[in-house]
């Protein structure tokens, strides 16, 4: 029962919202049908521009389009589907990811346009299963749109979208791999865009049940109490400023075949953060806190898309949800807090809560038994400061699981960049009253951060991806639109998908 006064929220608001648009969304490798409102046509910044384009390179020029990648020129017409000129770059240095760009470039030029056609007659040498998957990625993720709960929209959702493309082969499975990678991206926006008044831990909760009934994973969930039962006192001490209870949510997806492995997933579910006593500024990033469970949301959304990706590996996932809030029972500075599994730990910084929360769901983790542990989490405003936002930094304690997660970031075209875990900064983790401080020094704040969270893993190999710096855009970025980006969702699913242990 919510207890809060003064709260005016729909109950009907849809929880996942963007699961709809999905759903409603046709994509089949075909000629462009008659119906199509507008076309959209690939050309390279060399060699010939095709015929059905109408124009000359030098028409082309004149009109401000160099064709580089990423590029549109969009011409409306009279009684004739919209033409959009797609910039492709060179011939040969076409990619999968310039694709993806070009298919994010069309849904931006003929954004009031529900059925498109995208026509490319030269895949310059990539795989036509690489090329649909990613150009059907990149309509998909880039049409999105959080709309809910606004009263009037102009947003036009993408009904259908012919991608009219030379050659032949498997033409199903790799729309079908888009969805399901779209769907985990989808899914993680939509919670991060939601703002805190709609989307407690309680309700996170409840979106997950919900969520492993329709996409086939299992969920478990511990309120106060549990959490007290499991000795969980990293959630439970950020939780002590909030009126609302704190969750821990647990995932469980089980392959229908022999397990190839077992992969622990751990997210950051701080709902809204404060900072606590450790009040933030009221400037825009406080603001955008409302994104701080955005761990947590691309954790879930790659649950919802391991069953349909074939994944072979079990896999485990701890959300560890609650707000951090300021309030005459929240922790302070000074505080000595006791984690799942009796490490005591000395509060510096109030606003240093995520690696708390996190602290108890690495151990659980390490007891499950796990193979490995990749955790996620808007941690640090270091990781911005670093890498800027269009670069995430991983850090890990074991060089092959940090390869895996390189690896599947360059495949889903989501950036990272290995930080180096300097273990010379650990003894500004040493605290003179408990074994470990939540705080290190001014400098290198991603890095101090990992190496709390490598305290609570032992030697399971783990790495740790710090996204306060890609968790959003302020704008439309290629196939990541203004807001929530989702980012590490799909990298998740990469990771996941085909996940099994050192030998």
């Amino acid at each position: 029962m919510d207890r809060r006064p003064n709260k005016i929220i729909p109950a009907d608001l849809p929880t996942v919202p963007g699961l709809d648009d999905l759903d409603a969304t046709s994509i089949e490798v075909a000629p462009v049908p008659a119906d199509a409102q507008a076309i959209g046509i690939g050309v390279y910044a060399d060699g010939e521009v095709p015929a059905e384009v109408g124009f000359d390179r030098a028409a082309l020029t004149d009109a401000g389009f160099t064709a580089k990648p990423g590029s549109v020129l969009t011409v409306p017409r009279v009684g004739r589907p919209d033409l959009v000129v797609l910039g492709l770059g060179d011939h040969d240095d076409l990619t999968a990811d310039v694709l993806r760009d070009a298919a994010a470039a069309l849904m931006r030029g003929a954004s009031r346009r529900a059925h498109l056609g995208l026509r490319i007659d030269d895949l310059a040498g990539v795989d036509l299963a690489v090329a649909i998957r990613a150009l059907a990625e990149g309509a998909l993720l880039a049409r999105y749109r959080y709309t809910v709960l606004e009263s009037t929209t102009t947003h036009v959702a993408l009904e259908a979208l012919a991608l009219d493309l030379p050659g032949y082969g498997e033409l199903e499975q790799p729309v079908a791999e888009a969805f399901v990678g779209a769907r985990a991206a989808v899914v993680a926006r939509d919670l991060a865009n939601t703002p805190p008044g709609h989307l407690t831990a309680v309700n996170m909760g409840e979106i997950a049940e919900s969520l492993g009934q329709r996409f086939g994973f299992s969920v478990e969930l511990f309120d106060k109490e549990a959490l007290i039962e499991l000795g969980c006192g990293g959630l439970l001490g950020v939780n002590q400023g909030s009126t609302e209870e704190p969750r821990m949510i647990k995932l469980t997806y089980t392959p229908s075949g022999e397990s190839s492995g077992h992969l622990g997933l751990v997210g950051k579910g701080i709902m809204y953060d404060s900072g606590g006593i450790s009040l933030k500024p009221s400037d825009p990033m406080h603001l955008l806190m409302k994104m701080d469970m955005g761990g947590a949301a691309a954790v879930l959304g790659a649950f919802t898309a391991l069953r349909d990706a074939g994944t072979t590996a079990t896999v485990s996932g701890w959300l560890m949800c609650t707000d951090n809030m300021p309030s005459g029972t929240s922790y302070k500075l000074g505080d000595v807090l006791t984690a799942r599994g009796g490490t005591t730990i000395e509060v510096k910084n109030t606003d240093a809560e995520g690696r708390l929360v996190m602290s108890d769901a690495l151990v659980l983790a390490t007891e499950d038994g796990v193979d490995a542990i990749i955790d996620i989490a808007t941690l640090t405003g270091a990781a911005l400061v670093s890498l800027g936002p269009a670069r995430a930094p991983v850090f890990g304690n074991d060089q092959r699981t940090v390869d895996l997660v390189t690896a599947a970031a360059a495949a889903v075209d989501e950036q990272v960049w290995q930080l180096p875990l300097e273990r010379k900064y650990r003894p500004q983790l040493d605290s003179q009253i408990a074994d470990i401080a939540n705080l290190g020094g001014p400098f290198a704040g991603a890095t101090t951060a990992a190496l709390f969270l490598e305290h609570f893993v032992g030697k399971t190999p783990w790495a740790h991806l710090d996204i306060a710096g890609t968790m959003q855009t302020e704008k439309d970025d290629a196939w990541r639109t203004a807001g929530a980006t989702g980012f590490g969702a799909r990298i998740l699913l990469e990771v996941a998908r085909g996940f099994a242990p050192a030998s």
